[in-house]
């Protein structure tokens, strides 16, 4: 494990508004995160009444953790990827905070990053962490010349989901997967599908392929995927927004395309794995093997990816490896950040944002997040920087 954020502790406190100057950080070091450690959900999403960092009392016994002294309103906006862990984040959280009151707005990483930099709400969650243009201007929640950080709380492999009567699972290369959503490949029997899925009976009936309609992380991270291992079959590149070009037929959010390609027929479609429930699922093609998503599959892709060499300090973006042919790695993985200022112009909303985010980051936070939407945890080491990331915010 590189050295990076792990070494540095929080900054020295900040002088008056009036001395105020620029942040001066080290760029974050090249690290490698550490193995996923991903535990099986079972069961239903069991909320602890204790404090997001405390045991639980013992049955019978009146619990001795301090009363939560937090309180007030806290909103945040963005990737309806994530919309099943906050839930169940929110709920844990606002269970040992009573006086606290959440709202998370699952518009989609494009929304709400728009809605952190207009100040319209204090966090933002992001399949996409911030780009240079993005970070070059101002935030409405954050204190002028100051930066905010990308944290990654939330690892998902993105689920290629199907419907097509009695096939359950296909195999695909990338290439076959960028022809049909490009539009080259337009049956379900052809030649492309089916040399890779022998013995499975595949209908003679046209593909309808929904994307997202809205800006979208989960785009953006799929389009990635198909750019690094398709080129030639996939000329757009990786982008946010669908292009015209591409046709196929859209829908708004996570919950709209896995909503289109169930009530469609001969449908498929790409949405965070937590969502893909009984639909038919692709297993892709890495390296000689077809490997099915799962949280350790995801967990393992972003394992074999190093940070992103550059950003500024208590920023933590990762570089994912969509290339990668390691054993059991499956590479369609997306990785949404939490977004925050360092320094807010409300300290009363800085408090809350690093609490709350401290319970995401917790133990306690990813198990939280695994049982209610699949998940895999985030690791001790990558836990480990986040934590000194939300040290900073004040």
């Amino acid at each position: 494990m590189g050295h990076g954020l792990l070494d540095a502790g929080p900054p020295a406190g900040r002088p008056p508004p009036s001395h105020r100057t620029d942040p001066e950080g080290n760029p974050v070091k090249l690290t490698k995160l550490g193995r996923t450690a991903v535990v099986a959900a079972a069961g239903a999403l069991l909320l602890s009444s204790c404090a997001a960092n405390e045991p639980a009392a013992p049955a019978g016994s009146e619990s001795s953790a301090p009363e939560s002294t937090l309180s007030g309103d806290l909103a945040g906006a963005g990737a309806s990827s994530m919309g099943a862990a906050q839930e169940a984040w929110i709920a844990g959280f606002q269970t040992a905070n009573e006086a606290v009151n959440i709202t998370y707005d699952p518009a989609g990483s494009g929304a709400g990053r728009e809605q952190f930099i207009a100040g319209g709400v204090s966090f933002a969650g992001s399949d996409a962490y911030l780009d240079d243009e993005e970070l070059a201007g101002t935030f409405g929640a954050c204190v002028a010349d100051t930066l905010p950080v990308d944290l990654p709380v939330y690892i998902s492999p993105i689920a290629i989901i199907f419907n097509v009567e009695g096939v359950d699972s296909l195999n695909m290369d990338a290439a076959t997967i960028a022809g049909i959503f490009s539009g080259e490949i337009t049956n379900w029997n052809d030649e492309a599908i089916a040399a890779q899925n022998e013995g499975v009976e595949l209908p003679d009936a046209r593909i309808t392929a929904v994307h997202r309609s809205d800006d979208s992380g989960t785009t953006e991270n799929f389009t990635q995927y198909l750019a690094a291992n398709a080129a030639d079959a996939w000329t757009e590149g990786e982008f946010e927004t669908w292009p015209a070009a591409y046709g196929g037929e859209g829908a708004q959010g996570t919950s709209g395309v896995v909503d289109a390609v169930t009530n469609g027929t001969n449908t498929i479609g790409y949405a965070d794995a937590s969502r893909a429930g009984d639909l038919g699922t692709v297993a892709l093609q890495v390296g000689e093997e077809y490997v099915p998503f799962t949280a350790e599959a995801a967990a393992a892709a972003v394992d074999a990816s190093p940070l992103v060499e550059g950003r500024h300090e208590g920023d933590i973006a990762v570089e994912l490896d969509r290339t990668t042919t390691e054993n059991g790695a499956y590479p369609l993985v997306l990785i949404s950040y939490a977004i925050a200022c360092t320094e807010y112009n409300d300290a009363a909303q800085a408090e809350l944002v690093k609490a709350y985010l401290s319970y995401i980051a917790s133990e306690e936070g990813q198990q939280a997040g695994a049982d209610n939407a699949g998940s895999a945890p985030i690791s001790d080491d990558l836990r480990a920087q986040i934590e000194a990331s939300i040290e900073m915010i004040k």
